[in-house]
């Protein structure tokens, strides 16, 4: 009987071992699980900060862009308003000089 008593401890503290390393265990995972997830929401956050970034320069090359476009052509028009004063400048004194 004693035998049985002393095997009946024995499991009871086997038992009760291993609850507290399943215990442990499960702690441990949780902890890791916890990291991991901090670690890929940092990378998360990371990464919508560079796209963040990389769209507002975008808007801006564009914003750029669109000014360059718009200053080549007025000055394109400026220019062929230049041209066309000179041509008729030209046609203008053309006529002055005709013989009457």
């Amino acid at each position: 009987m004693r035998d049985q008593e002393e095997q009946s401890l024995k499991e009871a503290k086997r038992v009760e071992k291993r609850a507290a390393e399943e215990a442990q265990l499960l702690a441990k995972e949780q902890v890791r699980k916890k990291a991991y997830l901090a670690r890929e929401q940092a990378v998360e956050e990371t990464r919508k900060e560079r796209e963040t970034k990389r769209v507002e320069k975008r808007a801006s090359q564009e914003v750029e862009q669109l000014a360059g476009d718009q200053s080549r052509r007025e000055a394109y028009f400026a220019k062929e308003q230049v041209i066309a004063k000179a041509q008729e400048a030209r046609k203008l004194k053309a006529k002055k000089q005709l013989p009457k």
